[in-house]
């Protein structure tokens, strides 16, 4: 049953609904430790659910076929059988998954701010470099050319300049949503707000 394009809601119900006919169910995942929000469901729904390594699945596969190739129903097949006569699969637990998703959050959430702090700490540099300051919106090239422009006049101007210039390597070394492979360096910069 393929249930990707859903909300995970809706998800949930459905599968909960077609596996009605078999009351004394257990659910098998692969790799339960990504597959995120629609796991969280069906634990916190009272749902036994073990996580099967993706090893032992592989394993059933090349035994059941002579090949690891991964298609939908050999999968639930593998992952079935890994979970039936495999003694490494453990029980997900509501509190496990909740724990993971919770420091997950936080990280991305911490990760935003850190970056925030640094994209209005490196706007404010650069208008007090440029005479009018910068606009509001500003880009990772932008400011990367707006500083390869400006020739310091005095230490002061100078000091300044190597300090966008560290703000603006570390928004785009540490933080890879600023300068992330496949994504425009003229996507714009959040709008400077509280730091």
């Amino acid at each position: 049953m393929s249930c990707e394009s859903a909300p995970a809601a809706a998800q949930t119900e459905r599968l909960l609904a077609w596996a009605a006919a078999w009351p004394q169910r257990t659910w098998a995942v692969e790799g339960a430790g990504g597959t995120g929000h629609l796991l969280a469901q069906l634990v916190s729904a009272g749902e036994r659910v073990l996580d099967v390594q993706p090893k032992l699945g592989a394993r059933v596969r090349l035994r059941a076929a002579g090949d690891v190739n991964k298609n939908d129903p050999d999968d639930a097949r593998s992952v079935a059988v890994a979970a039936l006569r495999s003694a490494g699969v453990r029980e997900v637990r509501p509190d496990d998954h909740a724990a993971v998703l919770k420091i997950w959050s936080k990280r991305y959430r911490d990760l935003g701010r850190t970056r925030t702090q640094v994209v209005c700490r490196l706007h404010a540099v650069l208008g007090e470099v440029i005479p009018g300051g910068v606009p509001r919106a500003i880009t990772t090239a932008r400011a990367a050319r707006v500083l390869k422009a400006i020739r310091p006049e005095g230490a002061v101007q100078g000091a300044r300049c190597e300090l966008a210039a560290a703000f603006l390597e570390t928004c785009a070394a540490s933080m890879p949503s600023c300068a992330r492979p496949g994504r425009s360096s003229r996507s714009p910069l959040p709008r400077p707000g509280p730091a």
